[in-house]
């Protein structure tokens, strides 16, 4: 149990620096209303535990590695609670239209991304 939590830290703390970095760096070249930097990281996210569950199958077969990339890396590097929240404010700002494009968008690519990435695992 001990070893699973530290692996789930040593992933999540991971996944969380390198989330902080893709907005720095995406914030550094795009300012606008549409929140690019968190879509990137759930598109890519989706994408990585696509890959990873396709690569790695059930958690019973390799629940060491699970537990660092699957929970722990992409556990801490996607943001759906950020998600939600630059939603409300979209909305309530009066960026509707934003929002719903933004909503849209995370989610028919992110399903596209977890099916791509299992394809992916494949080869």
């Amino acid at each position: 149990m001990i070893r699973t939590l530290v692996l789930i830290g040593f992933g999540g703390g991971a996944g969380s620096v390198l989330r902080y970095l893709t907005s720095v760096l995406t914030n550094k070249y795009f300012h606008g209303a549409f929140p690019l930097a968190t879509c990137i990281v759930n598109i890519a996210g989706c994408f990585a535990i696509g890959w990873l569950a396709g690569t790695l199958g059930r958690q019973s077969d390799h629940p060491d590695l699970y537990a660092l990339f699957v929970t722990g890396f992409c556990g801490g590097y996607t943001t759906f609670s950020t998600f939600s929240t630059e939603n409300l404010h979209l909305f309530q700002s009066g960026n509707s239209p934003t929002a719903i494009l933004y909503i849209a968008a995370s989610i028919l690519l992110g399903l596209f991304a977890v099916w791509l990435g299992m394809q992916v695992s494949k080869i």
